[in-house]
């Protein structure tokens, strides 16, 4: 039995945790804040609950597994999951508006031709099956194995099927998500369709690779689904997966040092004393034999003096360079009306460009917003109130000054009178409201700026994240920051495979 120190309790270090205590593996967690979690929060007050994290889950069989793997018990006897349908509703620049079903291609199809004129929706069901095989190429490499050693085909081939576009006398491929919308759908509302789903992923649509079209294959493939209760549920349900596998949790310890011994990692350095942990030349230190760590900036800071993943690996990029969430929590009175959908995208007019919009001298005056309304009790004082969640992808605290006087009030009225576009009334109904911006995000998640992390993309110009596996034996990285990336089924398959890695050893290639 080994003794294995975990740094941090987000989604994927728990994920790793409970997989390497069914192994038989002793697993101490040391988490600096006073909750698990990660960015999987809940904030309440009143009687309204709101999550300001993630507001539906994709790909379940992740989780699914998870529960299955470490103890043989479904998911759903831990929590009640539903499809959400229509998956989403969608509100265009133009005033158009289309609701999507869920999980359904030919649905979709059909409720675009209707919504936006006969053949929007054959293109879009055309783009799909080329996402389809974007998926099929790179699911496995990018998902479901530890990053390559040669992780650079992964950069060598655009992974997605353009089509070949006449431009300027010459034909072209698309390279870029914005280039898909305008050469193959042909419909600026389609555009901004594909745009929201790179946004709600925090990429750029006009850098985000073709190979982002596997994010909105994702939805209408595997479907979109809600954690009754709330999503902090799931987090609550993989927490106390952890605790009855005797995985031990030290909460308020702030892990300032990674211990080597004969060139391994040995343990971890305290900032105070903490259970299980001894003094030692004036350190409270904890010893292990290996350490699973939560981002390579962090696994960095730790060991300052050691390159962490070795000659020509994956070079992590700055924590800031990437986007953060504002997200404004809405106490509302008066009921949610009956059929109202779970999530409206609210889409900008620059919505295929949004983040170029972004600088340090301002914010987009009509931002794209998602509309989070879940029909949940739990969320809600009683039936005459609802509780409502408006989410925006905006730069990062180390791109944007949110703490300036009056910039996250006044970015926060403009996303309340985008969300009023599909909510007719809302300004009228609010009670309260709490604005968070990546600065709450920092604070919460030790994330650099507040940024979210983007998912792994294949293809030049994508986005790879440093391997699970580091050049110091026993040091292992997991969570949105490493490899396969940001998401909750990402950081899922992250706890995945470092337990495969540190079980089964380097030669572990996962589980088929």
């Amino acid at each position: 039995m080994a003794r294995i120190a975990v740094i941090g309790a987000g989604m994927g270090a728990m994920a790793a945790a409970a997989r390497l205590a069914v192994a038989g593996h002793r697993v101490v967690v040391y988490e600096r804040t006073e909750t698990y979690g990660g960015a999987v929060r809940r904030f309440e007050r009143d009687g309204f609950g709101f999550d300001t994290g993630p507001g539906v889950l994709s790909l379940p069989a992740v989780y699914r597994d998870l529960f299955l793997k470490t103890g043989k018990e479904p998911l759903e006897d831990r929590v009640r999951l539903t499809q959400v349908d229509p998956s989403s509703r969608h509100v265009f620049a133009d005033g158009t508006e289309v609701s999507l079903p869920n999980a359904s291609r030919a649905g979709v199809v059909a409720a675009l031709d209707e919504a936006l004129g006969s053949g929007a929706g054959q293109r879009w069901g055309d783009f799909l099956v080329r996402a389809r095989e974007a998926w099929d190429r790179t699911r496995r490499p990018l998902l479901e194995e530890p990053l390559w050693p040669n992780w650079s085909v992964l950069t060598d081939r655009e992974p997605y099927p353009a089509v070949p576009h006449k431009r300027l006398l010459r034909t072209r491929r698309a390279a870029t998500l914005a280039e898909i919308g305008a050469w193959e759908l042909r419909d600026p509302r389609l555009a901004a369709l594909l745009a929201g789903h790179a946004l709600g992923y925090g990429l750029d649509p006009g850098t985000a690779p073709a190979s982002a079209a596997v994010l909105p294959y994702m939805e209408h493939a595997f479907g979109v689904w809600y954690v009754h209760g709330g999503m902090r549920e799931l987090a609550r349900a993989v927490y106390e997966r952890c605790v009855r596998r005797k995985v031990e949790f030290v909460f308020g310890a702030e892990v300032t040092g990674i211990l080597e011994k004969d060139g391994r990692a040995a343990g971890v350095e305290l900032a105070r004393g903490a259970d299980g942990a001894v003094g030692s030349g004036g350190r409270t230190v904890a010893e292990a034999d290996a350490v699973v760590g939560t981002g390579p900036w962090r696994l960095r800071g730790l060991l300052p003096d050691q390159e962490l993943y070795g000659p020509g690996a994956v070079a992590p990029a700055a924590e800031g360079l990437f986007p953060g969430r504002v997200v404004v929590c809405l106490a509302l009175r008066g009921r949610r009306e009956p059929g109202a959908a779970h999530r409206t995208v609210v889409h900008s007019p620059a919505a295929t460009g949004e983040l170029s919009l972004f600088t340090a001298e301002g914010t987009p005056e009509r931002p794209t917003v998602r509309v989070d309304r879940p029909d949940d009790p739990a969320l809600r004082p009683d039936a005459a109130h609802e509780s409502m969640v408006v989410t925006a992808t905006v730069p990062s605290a180390a791109g944007y000054d949110w703490t300036a006087p009056g910039a996250a009030d006044a970015f926060a009225d403009r996303m309340v009178a985008a969300a009023e576009r599909a909510v007719p009334g809302l300004r009228e109904r609010v009670l309260w409201r709490e604005v968070r911006t990546p600065v709450d995000t920092a604070r919460e998640t030790g994330a650099e700026g507040g940024a979210v992390p983007p998912p792994s993309l294949a293809a030049a110009g994508g986005t790879l994240h440093p391997s699970n596996a580091t050049a110091v034996p026993g040091l292992f990285g997991v969570g949105g920051w490493s490899h396969p990336g940001g998401g909750l089924p990402h950081a899922g398959m992250s706890g995945a495979l470092v337990a495969g890695l540190i079980v089964e050893g380097p030669d572990f290639r996962g589980s088929r």
